[in-house]
């Protein structure tokens, strides 16, 4: 075959280190749009982006050049030290070690689009901790017969 196409749809989510609430509203779409650069910087396509005050939600098509978790750890580090050189909050900001990435099919997108969009609301009703042991139980995670272990 002479050509590649992959269709690769992930949902990232990784939260504020101790899951502090440091991502004010009043900067929130500056940290989403730095953060959509650095997504498009590394040839990936941004389809969502939604940063609530401890955590982050990033829906996009992954180009295959770059692995998964080399994505998120280029996110995570440049967007934490941009964070940081702009003073966006009082004290040094980090994000928490870990990441879950989630894959979907084209069929989905719609609908994940809508729901990275909707995070303000979904978060009146359910907390961070709730939402991310719903994803690990959705994709059948195998840590996630120990919820113990799991730090979120």
């Amino acid at each position: 075959m002479a050509n590649s196409y992959t269709q690769l749809y992930m949902q990232h989510v990784f939260a504020v280190k101790y899951r502090e609430s440091l991502i004010k509203e009043e900067m929130r779409e500056e940290v989403q749009k730095y953060i959509a650069g650095i997504v498009q910087n590394n040839g990936h396509k941004m389809l969502a982006i939604y940063c609530v005050p401890d955590h982050a939600h990033i829906f996009m098509r992954l180009n295959p050049k770059q692995s998964i978790s080399d994505c998120v750890r280029d996110i995570k580090a440049s967007s934490s030290k941009w964070i940081n050189d702009k003073k966006l909050t009082k004290s040094k900001f980090q994000w928490q070690e870990g990441y879950g990435s989630f894959s979907y099919s084209n069929s989905h997108l719609s609908r994940v689009v809508k729901y990275v969009l909707s995070q303000p609301e979904h978060h009146r009703q359910k907390s961070f901790r709730e939402e991310y042991h719903e994803f690990l139980e959705k994709f059948a995670h195998e840590s996630y017969q120990d919820p113990l272990k799991i730090t979120c």
